[in-house]
């Protein structure tokens, strides 16, 4: 199976989990939600667009997604918790 295979069929499940994911509410959720985002960002940014083989690319994406992702959280633990 090649690369791009592999991560379509990744995304497809990261996806399938966010659906089972989004029935549940809370904090917990919302953390396991944007750690599913955040994979799926890393996963398109990685392999879509080839961002894993230009050296420190990929991590100058990923995190300040990483960062921005636990402020929402943050902001959701406030207004939901």
């Amino acid at each position: 199976m090649d690369a791009l295979t592999r991560n379509w069929l990744l995304l497809i499940a990261l996806t399938l989990g966010t659906v089972a994911v989004g029935a549940f509410h809370g904090p917990v959720a919302a953390a396991l939600l944007l750690v599913l985002a955040w994979t799926k960002a890393r996963t398109i940014l990685g392999g879509f667009l080839h961002l894993s083989a230009a050296p420190g690319w990929l991590s100058m994406a990923m995190v300040p997604l990483a960062l921005w992702m636990a402020v929402v959280w943050a902001l959701t633990w406030v207004a939901i918790g």
